[in-house]
């Protein structure tokens, strides 16, 4: 899946960014960005190995919400 691809990009790119940040951030702003960036994967992938329409959509929205949480 292209989106897939691309949110799999955007976690490459918060590793990137967070591997930047001063030690004392790691255990407070890193640590959460990268749980939502990988979150992001994780229910678009969800969401497509669901079988009903209300399942998948609710897991998109999640990863939605994830992307609004890294911006």
């Amino acid at each position: 899946m292209p989106v897939w691809q691309r949110a799999n990009t955007v976690v490459e790119q918060v590793y990137s960014i967070c591997s930047k940040l001063p030690r004392s951030e790691e255990y407070a702003l890193s640590s959460q960005l990268k749980r939502a960036a990988l979150s992001i994967t994780a229910n678009i992938a969800e969401a497509f190995g669901r079988n009903h329409s209300k399942d998948k959509i609710n897991f998109y929205f999640y990863a939605r919400g994830s992307a609004f949480e890294v911006i």
